[in-house]
């Protein structure tokens, strides 16, 4: 695994990847390359023993020509400025390969919220939203949830923003709780893109997902409800890990049983009758369907070597490096990229942002309507640009979908002098 791979780098090498097969100007993809603006702020709040502390957060908003910038929040210690541009860049090109008409944005806290109160996290996160209050609106940047953060802290920024505002816009954040706006399907979304994805790779491949085996690094929230939709869809789930180690049963897990295992025990370990390995043997295990749902770096190109799965479905953001790819194309493993499986979270966030402006809320079984036809729809014209510009893997043939979007917008829109 790869600690050291900076994830803005990677972003870029992506870009420069895909255009080989795009008639783009050397100064439209170098904008292309980088945020347009990233705010860097100091946040000081009140602890609960009535000491200060202070801790860096950022916002970076990195192309809105096709409109407002849309992404997560995080809270995590490895939070970086170069992290969250390269994550609000991943996003853009993620709502332009499902055709979601956003920009791309992304945020971060660099903290480890289990160091602090649930008391603590409420000022830090008012703290932030003030901070963040010029920048944000329905119309200009639309925050979400990411790692550590959830329908609680949303809540929070809503309360935040529209008090200082003094206004109701529920639409400035997506995935609130639903009594404060928020969307059916919108939790378990991303997991279920990551599914969709898998079994569409499955029919494009000709091949048949049910007894097809999965293993899934990260069970949180994306790779837990992935792995349960995956079992659905009739495929063995062998493998689960998270941070503090994994489990193995090749004869398969109850996806749901070991979310509830790790509820009551705060991990996926010693779950009865499964055997240990840790994350990188899980990574490298002989399987179908290989599902990495942490971090970004979690496969560098010297693991990538030793990874055995047909097919990797990525619900993690960025958690190949480009050296990865490069060696997995070598060993013909096809790899769904995160810009399209992982995109169900920010589709239904748009469709949350839609209800919110409409006034007027959909039902679970139309959300998930929705949501099966973009992602089909966005994998059928991925794999169109894969067959007919001949790229060397799906990645590049999704950012030549997403890169082309966005130029047509900024050229029909012209530029200012």
């Amino acid at each position: 695994m790869s600690d050291q791979a900076n994830p803005f780098e990677n972003l870029r090498e992506q870009v420069d990847d895909a255009a080989a097969f795009l008639d783009a100007s050397a100064g439209v993809l170098e904008r292309l390359k980088n945020p347009e603006r990233v705010l860097e702020t100091n946040l000081t709040f009140e602890l609960d023993d009535g000491s200060l502390e202070t801790v860096r957060a950022y916002r970076s908003q990195f192309n809105g020509d096709r409109g407002p910038y849309k992404g997560g929040i995080r809270y995590h210690p490895g939070v970086t400025r170069d992290e969250v541009k390269a994550l609000s860049g991943w996003m853009a090109y993620k709502c332009a390969v499902v055709d979601v008409p956003y920009g791309g944005g992304k945020g971060g806290i660099a903290i480890d919220p289990a160091d602090y109160s649930e008391a603590e996290l409420e000022r830090l996160t008012r703290a932030f939203a003030t901070e963040l209050r010029p920048l944000i609106g329905e119309d200009r940047d639309i925050p979400a949830p990411d790692v550590n953060t959830g329908q609680r802290e949303m809540n929070w920024i809503k309360d935040t923003y529209e008090t200082l505002e003094n206004t109701t816009a529920p639409g400035v954040i997506t995935g609130k709780a639903l009594d404060s706006g928020g969307s059916e399907g919108r939790v378990e979304a991303t997991g279920r893109s990551v599914a969709l994805a898998a079994r569409e790779a499955f029919d494009w491949l000709d091949r048949d997902l049910a007894g097809a085996t999965v293993a899934v690094q990260g069970y949180g929230n994306a790779g837990s409800v992935a792995a349960a939709l995956l079992d659905d869809l009739g495929a063995d789930v062998v493998a689960v890990s998270d941070s503090s180690g994994g489990i193995h049963a090749p004869d398969g897990l109850d996806p749901r049983s070991v979310k509830s295992h790790k509820a009551e025990t705060g991990s996926v370990t010693e779950y009865d009758d499964a055997g240990s390995l840790t994350n990188e043997e899980l990574l490298t295990l002989d399987v179908d369907i290989l599902v990495p749902a942490a971090l970004e770096n979690a496969i560098d190109g010297d693991l990538a070597v030793d990874v055995r799965a047909d097919v990797v479905v990525e619900a993690a953001n960025g958690p190949l490096t480009p050296d990865a790819d490069d060696a997995l194309v070598e060993q013909d493993v096809y790899v769904v990229p995160d810009i399209l499986a992982n995109a169900g979270g920010v589709t239904v966030s748009y469709f949350e942002w839609v209800q919110n402006r409409q006034r007027f809320y959909w039902t679970e079984e139309r959300v998930n309507e929705e949501l099966e036809r973009v992602i089909t729809e966005a994998f059928e014209g991925m794999v169109d640009a894969y067959e007919a510009r001949d790229t060397p893997n799906l990645r590049t043939a999704a950012y030549v979908v997403a890169i082309d979007r966005i130029v047509d917008a900024a050229d029909q829109a012209g530029n200012w002098p």
